[in-house]
């Protein structure tokens, strides 16, 4: 029993291991892909290139986390300084790769999780850039869901249960901001985070949703404090989507428990 628990270990780290790695490369994949989609270029073709000289990047300038180190966080060729952001994004995404494979080990959730993970970090990163969300960064994740159905264990009431709560949602909080819109006079909600709501409620359901928008308006309050005070500063607008999307998939690894625990104290 003792070998094979030790087995079980082992195959454990290894696809950890391997679940970091991948998650690394495709963070580096998806900021090169956010910052195309964000200057209006195809991600789809082209080699990638230096944002300030141009010149094409070789295989040891793409290697995630490690080239950004060894160079010194430098270009090669214009030694001009590449944020750390680069860097700081493959190991978020390794992580978030590494807990979605303990979260939901090697089974259709996980590749369907994972698409969804790609899209909301992706989206992130426009919204951050030009304070846009790009709609296949929304529909892809939904076509993932409808495609994942036969796979999983979901039930047809399952099935109506979730596309209800996403359609329901989503018009719940259109109603909601054209009301505070109104109210204020000014738009306070872009159309992109509320069809991002429309795909959370999809994905989670009514009540983990609505936590979601509880943490996710506590975190855009703590991120739109820290953008205020730093130096990036680029005026009045504060991109909400990233709140959103990570209150979103920490519910989506995280929430059963948190509604176990809350429902026990009712």
């Amino acid at each position: 029993r003792s070998s094979a628990a030790s087995d079980v270990y082992k195959r454990q780290i290894y696809c950890c291991v391997l679940a970091g790695v991948f998650g690394a490369v495709l963070g580096s994949f998806l900021n090169c892909a956010a910052w195309r989609i964000a200057h209006g270029e195809s991600f789809v073709k082209g080699r990638s290139h230096c944002t300030s000289c141009g010149h094409v990047l070789g295989f040891l300038d793409l290697i995630p986390v490690f080239s950004w180190i060894f160079l010194g966080g430098k270009c090669r060729y214009c030694k001009t300084k590449i944020s750390p952001r680069y860097m700081l994004t493959e190991l978020f995404f390794a992580l978030v790769s590494v807990l979605t494979l303990l979260r939901f080990d090697l089974s259709p959730e996980f590749v369907r999780n994972m698409v969804l993970a790609c899209c909301l970090f992706c989206l992130s990163l426009v919204d951050l850039e030009i304070f846009e969300i790009p709609n296949g960064c929304l529909l892809i994740p939904v076509i993932a869901w409808f495609v994942a159905i036969p796979f999983t264990e979901m039930s047809g009431m399952d099935v109506l249960y979730h596309v209800a709560s996403g359609v329901g949602y989503g018009a719940v909080m259109l109603a909601l901001v054209l009301l505070f819109d109104k109210i204020l006079g000014k738009e306070t909600m872009g159309g992109g985070d509320l069809k991002l709501f429309v795909v959370m409620g999809l994905y989670l359901g009514v009540a983990a949703s609505l936590f979601a928008l509880f943490f996710s308006c506590i975190l855009g309050l703590i991120m739109g404090a820290i953008q205020k005070r730093g130096k990036e500063n680029k005026g009045p607008q504060i991109p909400f989507g990233p709140a959103i999307a990570l209150a979103f998939y920490a519910m989506l690894l995280y929430g059963d428990g948190l509604l176990n625990w809350y429902m026990a104290l009712l």
